[in-house]
Parts: C-alpha cells; sequence; structure tokens
C-alpha cells in the first residue's frame, strides 16, 4: 500500500527540543558577548571624558595661581606660550557678548554626545566622544561657576598658540575629536561600529542618479515579441472540423 501514497505525505523529520536549544544557542551567546563589547566601550568614553575634564581643570586652577593676567611666558620661542586670560567669548573670542547663549549651546552638545553613546560600538567613535565630552564639560564648568555669575562665567585660556589665540586643554581634546570624527566618516565608519565601504557608497548614489526603464507596449518586461492570442478564430490559426475526424 506504500505505493498509493504521494511523496509529498511522506513524514517530515521532527526537530528535538534538544537540537532547537543547541541551534539557538550561539545566538542567544552572541548578545551578552556584545552587550559586554559596549559596556567596554563605554567605559572607555567614561573614562577619558573624567580625565580630560580632571586635567583640564588642574591644569586651569594652576593656570589661575600661577600666571599673570597680561604677561607672556615663552615656552617654544614664539610659536607656544603661556599668557593666562579670561575669555568670555568662544574660540579667537567669538562672541564675547553672548557668554549665556554659549552656555545653552555647550549643554545641548554634551546632551546630544551623551544621547549617542547609546549606540556606540567602535573604539574610535568612544575615543572621539569621549575627548569631545570632556572637553565640552571643562568649559561648561567655567562658564556656569566662573564669575561674573552663573551661566555668564568666563572660561581661562592660558596656552597662547604664536600670536593667534589663546586656548586650554578642553580646547585641545576638542580639537584632536574633530579629527578624528573626520577620519572615522571619511573611512565610512559610523558610530555603531558598522563599516560604509567605498563602493557601497558610489553604487547607492549611481543607483539614485539611474533612470527607470520604461515598458515598451507591446513587448513583454524582457523585451521578447509579443506572445501570440491561443483564442479560436485568430488570424493564422487552422480549425479542425469534428466531422472531418
Amino acid at each position: 500500500m506504500g505505493d498509493f501514497f504521494p511523496m509529498s505525505m511522506t513524514p517530515e523529520p521532527v526537530t528535538s527540543a534538544d537540537e532547537l536549544t543547541t541551534s539557538s544557542a550561539p545566538e542567544r551567546a552572541a548578545v551578552p558577548a556584545s552587550a559586554r563589547h559596549r559596556r567596554r566601550l563605554m567605559a572607555l568614553l567614561t573614562g577619558l571624558t573624567v580625565v580630560v575634564l580632571i586635567a583640564d581643570q588642574v591644569a586651569k586652577a594652576w593656570a589661575v595661581s600661577s600666571l599673570v593676567p597680561g604677561e607672556r611666558t615663552p615656552v617654544i620661542g614664539d610659536l607656544l606660550g603661556l599668557s593666562l586670560v579670561y575669555n568670555p567669548g568662544a574660540a579667537l573670542s567669538i562672541a564675547t557678548g553672548m557668554t549665556w547663549l554659549l552656555t545653552v549651546v555647550a549643554v545641548v552638545v554634551a546632551v546630544v554626545i551623551v544621547r549617542a553613546s547609546r549606540r556606540i560600538g567602535s573604539t574610535g567613535w568612544a575615543v572621539a566622544l569621549g575627548l569631545l565630552l570632556g572637553g565640552a564639560l571643562g568649559n561648561l564648568i567655567d562658564r556656569l561657576f566662573r564669575e561674573p555669575s552663573f551661566g555668564r562665567g568666563e572660561v581661562v585660556d592660558f596656552i597662547a598658540y604664536a600670536h593667534v589665540f589663546v586656548g586650554n586643554v578642553a580646547d585641545v581634546a576638542i580639537v584632536v575629536a574633530a579629527v578624528v570624527i573626520v577620519l572615522l566618516s571619511m573611512r565610512g565608519i559610523r558610530i555603531d561600529g558598522s563599516v560604509e565601504s567605498a563602493q557601497a557608497r558610489a553604487s547607492e548614489t549611481d543607483d539614485a542618479h539611474r533612470a527607470p526603464e520604461v515598458p515598451v507596449a507591446g513587448s513583454d518586461s524582457d523585451g521578447g515579441d509579443a506572445p501570440q492570442s491561443d483564442a479560436p478564430g485568430a488570424a493564422g490559426d487552422t480549425m479542425t472540423d469534428p466531422a472531418d475526424v
């Protein structure tokens, strides 16, 4: 009687619960591994933030106690020196009358960095965001708690670069972070650790500029000839009379 059963009725092999558990074990193990990696990156980001923040505030405290405003102490000739400056504005003394706005901007930047760090998956981005956050917080503390008033404090600058501008440790960290971010972006490395190749970006650009193909009337999608009609009485068909059979 086995010859009367079609092939489709052959019983399917049943996968045991043990096999299911074994096959899904690597997938479950990958999740904790990814979480551990992200925790390590967050620890790196947080550690760099704390180091930059402490180094910046210690250096500023030393500059305030050791340097005299207006006096320049050369370190490498005219290229690099120490000169204490209280800056109410941004870099190069821009927006000196808008200290409160710069404070708001610094708070927004810090919040954005913290939120972006939740998706961290790249060591390079962890370094960049740690340096950036540490530098932003270093200058933000000055604006919040230094004279003349809360939210309008002046940033302590003391590293004189030639006769162009004067900065601090926080500024150095921010500039380095900006360079790292540019390099990561040029290499196509996203904040979550995924990599976008140059070939993929070029392919996406070509697809966006490629015009869609318009089907020609009377032809199929492959560009072949239109199918012949099989209906009786169509041109070219020969009909047979049943009486002639």
